[in-house]
């Protein structure tokens, strides 16, 4: 199984950012911990701050991946291009978010890529990405 990991603007900074919202794990080294987990799945990871990037990233394994686990960061909220990628390629697309965005500010509440992945995780935490590559290991 082939799932790959797209994270969006400013996650670069977990670990540095805003430690009470994201927590004060890089996510490298969470990473590290998932791949040893799963050691029999082929788990790769891409971050971006470049929405275009991140179009280019899905429409690139799109077609040959298991699965994608995209938490597209504040693009969630803004991107019709990244929803509008999300529902062209054939892999499943599970959308993934560390804080819950329900309880933050009011214009976090939509995901217009939501809408287009089979499903969302909010407010779990850096586990959203277990929860996530669970979710296909057990035939989403």
């Amino acid at each position: 199984m082939k799932i790959q990991i797209i994270n969006g603007p400013n996650l670069n900074l977990l670990g540095v950012r805003e430690k009470s919202i994201y927590g004060e794990i890089n996510f490298e080294l969470y990473l590290e911990g998932l791949k040893a987990a799963y050691s029999t799945i082929d788990i790769n990871y891409f971050q971006s701050n470049v929405e275009g990037e991140i179009i280019n990233k899905l429409h690139e394994v799109g077609f040959s991946y298991d699965g994608i686990i995209i938490n597209a960061g504040g693009y969630t909220h803004t991107s019709v291009a990244i929803a509008d990628a999300i529902a062209a390629i054939k892999a499943p697309v599970v959308e993934v978010h560390i804080s819950n965005i329900y309880a933050r500010e009011a214009y976090r509440h939509v995901s217009l890529t939501g809408k287009n992945c089979v499903g969302v995780l909010t407010g779990f935490g850096l586990n959203g990405y277990k929860l996530a590559l669970e979710s296909f290991l057990v035939g989403l």
